[in-house]
């Protein structure tokens, strides 16, 4: 199925585009790679994965398979289950950048 969202963005603006699926996100089961991977394509803005994530490795999956430029998180961490350290340690083991300050 082709992205029929939007395609374009005024270049002026400095918004970034949420990918968020439609389903529930307490579920924890990963971001949805497909949809996150057709916007990433189609637009000429930073696309967020939003929504799903269920370990460090979710947000990894989310930039490099799912093409996002970032990956949101939000109760994984705000519960304890993983630290911010723990995320960017994961993610840049799989050679993806991150800032090391936090």
């Amino acid at each position: 199925m082709p992205w029929n969202g939007p395609k374009t963005w005024n270049p002026s603006a400095r918004a970034k585009f949420a990918s968020i699926p439609s389903t529930p996100t307490a579920k924890k089961t990963g971001y949805e790679l497909r949809l996150t991977r057709m916007v990433s394509e189609a637009v000429t803005i930073p696309v967020i994965a939003s929504g799903g994530a269920g370990s460090p490795e979710h947000m990894a999956d989310a930039v490099t398979e799912g093409k996002a430029s970032a990956a949101l998180i939000a109760s994984i961490v705000h519960y304890g289950e993983y630290t911010i350290r723990q995320c960017k340690d994961v993610m840049a083991a799989r050679g993806i950048k991150v800032r090391q300050v936090w």
